[in-house]
């Protein structure tokens, strides 16, 4: 390995290993400005020039997370979340029937926006739900996240890896949900099924108290306009719309209203996801100028990596390694020389993996860190005893489905 090489390795390694911590020693970066420091480290270094550097960044997943994030943020800012738990909250005369209900709320919801801003969204409606309620919230956030994983897997907008494999393998919207929706049927069920079983002393308490989450909020008309344009971005996804041009269509339709200022939308943007996208597409790009030769590409089919069952595995454990979305980009270059449904086996495993733990994706870390701001914490064993099993029977039934289809 020449030196120019190993200096290459060597950021990426750090940028990866950072990523997956969430710092790096000594320093105060997030994951945000760890991927930023990398690929500037990376331009400097020679690994990948500046021209290089930009045509790396996929734009078109840029431009799609913006623009559902954009549309989560007016959604919440019209009262459309608070308006759906309340529904759900008022009809649940018991905590198995909440729990049916945060399951498929949060559920449906991560199918079609994304999971992340979903979560951000629906744990704290949770949280006064149940605290309203006079229960005890530790089984509903924990169906919060899981479901929220376990949703998001069903299309291309349900999650950022999502994204980033729907640009690079070009599957219609439509196909890769009509493969992935049923998966993502299922996956809901099982964690329903696993938390009411699991948690079953908690949930046996009958709610008490009045379902309230506030007071009410003035804008039925702004909350019926928002409900409606996020419908059309989705029936736009189905009909073929390219999907970060209806994303920010649909986003950008939302801003033109007198009732919310568009600083509180932007305020609601994850800029720092963006940046850490940004950062690891230039990362990955040099590491895979630098080491994915022709020849190891080709001796990499011998691998055995189009094999649906180990796929699923390489990807489910590199996912908890590294987070799903740096997973993602590793493996890439790989699945791009095998036929395109690998793609949609990438993106079932790199979803779902995410319910193995606490650190399995972004979606728990948000919840368990709204929990712990509550007084309310989750612990890794929490999320384990529920997650570990419900994931690993969902993990089985995606790769069973998905290899015999």
């Amino acid at each position: 390995m020449t030196l120019p090489t190993a200096i290459v390795a060597l950021i990426f390694l750090a940028t990866y290993c950072g990523v997956a911590l969430g710092r790096l020693p000594f320093t105060r970066l997030d994951r945000a400005g760890i991927a930023l420091v990398g690929a500037t480290a990376m331009v400097v270094c020679g690994g990948l020039s500046l021209d290089a550097a930009f045509k790396s960044i996929d734009l078109g997943a840029l431009a799609l997370l913006f623009g559902m994030m954009a549309i989560v943020a007016e959604l919440e800012l019209a009262g459309f979340f608070r308006a759906a738990a309340l529904f759900a909250a008022r009809r649940a005369h018991s905590q198995w029937a909440l729990l049916a209900g945060v399951v498929a709320v949060t559920g449906l919801f991560s199918a079609f926006l994304v999971n992340d801003a979903v979560c951000l969204v629906m744990a704290p409606l949770v949280l006064r739900v149940t605290r309203a309620l006079r229960l005890d919230p530790k089984p509903h956030l924990l169906a919060t996240a899981l479901a929220s994983n376990a949703g998001g897997v069903a299309t291309i907008t349900g999650n950022p890896q999502n994204m980033i494999i729907g640009e690079a393998s070009r599957i219609p919207y439509g196909i890769f949900a009509a493969a992935l929706a049923p998966v993502a049927a299922v996956a809901l069920l099982l964690v329903f099924v696993f938390v009411a079983v699991l948690h079953r002393k908690a949930l046996r308490e009958r709610p008490s108290g009045a379902p309230d989450i506030g007071p009410a909020r003035a804008h039925k008309s702004l909350t019926a306009r928002a409900a409606l344009t996020a419908l059309g971005v989705v029936v736009a996804f189905f009909f073929g719309v390219p999907a970060p041009e209806a994303a920010l269509a649909g986003a950008s339709l939302l801003l033109l209203t007198r009732a919310i200022k568009p600083e509180k939308v932007y305020r609601r943007i994850d800029g720092g996801l963006l940046l850490m996208f940004a950062g690891l597409f230039v990362v990955a790009a040099a590491g895979e100028k630098a080491f994915l030769t022709p020849d190891l590409l080709r001796r990499a089919q011998g691998w055995g990596l189009d094999n649906v069952w180990l796929l699923t595995a390489v990807t489910a454990a590199l996912s908890n390694l590294v987070s799903n979305v740096p997973a993602v980009l590793a493996l890439k270059p790989f699945v791009a020389q095998m036929p395109q449904e690998k793609w949609l086996v990438v993106a079932m495993a790199s979803t779902l993996a995410g319910n193995l733990t606490l650190l399995g994706s972004a979606a728990n870390l948000i919840v368990a860190e709204i929990a712990r701001r509550a007084g309310a914490p989750l612990t890794f064993r929490d999320f384990l005893v529920v997650g570990l099993p419900s994931a690993l029977l969902s993990l089985a039934f995606g790769a069973w489905r998905l290899g015999s289809g």
